[in-house]
């Protein structure tokens, strides 16, 4: 039995803007030779991808199926985090203004959701400083195309990151 991939959800949930910046996100990632896995524990049986580059994890996709538990209902229809690697790639990266106002819109603050970030954390993005943050520094729902713009900088921003360390052992 073939295994389903993230497009085969994309075309399934999501619809119109949504569904198309999604692919258009999923072709950047898949061009970038980034890996798709899906969630373990307690997101086994949702639609939620870990994104890899090298091993490491670079961000997560939640596609929201309506099939969820009330925390996440906030999710609609799809979700991006930034990846939690505790990396300061983000801190003083030079970014221009439109980008950085987009990053900072979308910061994730801690919501004591039982994660292990509880109560957040000071973190420095793009130069500004931000208290009580997620463990996953920025929370993209369902971002326009402006928004996916950033989203794919940032994974440059990280990809670049991850080679610079590979390069450095």
């Amino acid at each position: 039995m073939f295994e389903k991939k993230i497009e085969d959800f994309i075309g399934e949930v999501l619809i119109g803007d949504a569904q198309k910046n999604a692919f258009e996100l999923v072709a950047y990632l898949r061009a970038n030779e980034m890996l798709f896995e899906r969630g373990k524990g307690y997101w086994e049986n949702k639609l939620y991808w870990l994104i890899k580059y090298k091993d490491e994890y670079l961000c997560f996709i939640f596609i929201n199926d309506s099939k969820v538990h009330a925390l996440e209902e906030k999710f609609v229809p799809w979700t991006i985090w930034s990846d939690d690697s505790e990396c300061d790639c983000f801190e003083d990266y030079p970014l221009d203004e439109r980008m950085k106002e987009i990053a900072w819109k979308n910061v994730d603050f801690c919501a004591h959701c039982g994660g292990n970030c509880s109560p957040g954390k000071r973190k420095i993005i793009f130069g500004k400083e931000f208290r009580n943050v997620c463990r996953t520094a920025m929370r993209f729902d369902n971002p326009d195309v402006n928004t996916l713009d950033c989203v794919k900088k940032l994974i440059e921003i990280r990809k670049n990151d991850i080679l610079k360390n590979i390069s450095c052992t």
